[in-house]
């Protein structure tokens, strides 16, 4: 099986290289620079017309939206025990990460690029605070839903890897995020992970090589 994951620092695309790398998975990154406008070239385009990342190409089959990917991991690698055993949990496990793309992601993304939003001039700090509240709303409920537990589940899930992403961007806007006790005791569990450690590594080697390229 040959598997091809399209992937960016920083950006959303660690989810699958978490989970990938935990189901023992062999796969070939393809980097992408997002600063330079890569997901917009004719020839990204021509597979991925979505202009984004993550893409998972499979035997020459594309697969975009972490959800979608996440399911095809977890089916293709269940040793990895990716989802819960019991299919209400499932269901559940997929709720989250359905979740942490749709429900907290758009947050993410008003405090990185408030312009995408509101482009009338002087709305930046407004979107910001008002992107910021329901981002707290959010990890609020992350914090209880994570309170006395290790992970979201009796054991690691794509998930955990998804909500780490979630809380690491905002950790990266320099947000006091003091009050998620919970969350952060989940974020420091998650950055002892082999796979995120390899990860953050990559990221790393990547950021340093495109930084070069400038």
């Amino acid at each position: 099986m040959d598997i091809v994951l399209y992937y960016a620092p920083i950006a959303c695309s660690l989810v699958p290289f978490v989970t990938l790398t935990e189901a023992g998975a062999k796969f070939e990154v393809r980097n992408i620079n997002l600063q330079k406008g890569q997901q917009k070239s004719p020839e990204y385009l021509k597979i991925n017309p979505k202009h984004k990342v993550p893409l998972l190409v499979v035997d020459g089959r594309t697969l975009s939206e972490n959800a979608a990917i996440q399911t095809w991991i977890a089916r293709t690698f269940p040793d990895a025990r990716l989802m819960p055993r019991d299919p209400w949990q499932e269901l559940q496990a997929l709720s989250i990460v359905a979740w942490c793309s749709s429900g907290i992601h758009p947050f993410l993304t008003r405090l990185n690029a408030p312009l995408r939003i509101c482009d009338v001039p002087g709305t930046e700090d407004s979107v910001r605070k008002l992107a910021m509240e329901s981002l707290f709303e959010n990890y609020k409920l992350a914090d209880t839903m994570l309170a006395g537990r290790e992970f979201f589940f009796d054991h690691f899930t794509a998930a955990d890897a998804h909500f780490y992403w979630t809380f690491r961007r905002g950790k990266l806007f320099d947000l006091d995020l003091s009050g998620f006790a919970n969350c952060m005791a989940h974020f420091d569990r998650m950055e002892q992970r082999p796979s995120v450690q390899k990860l953050l590594a990559y990221e790393k080697s990547v950021q340093a090589e495109f930084a070069k390229a400038a």
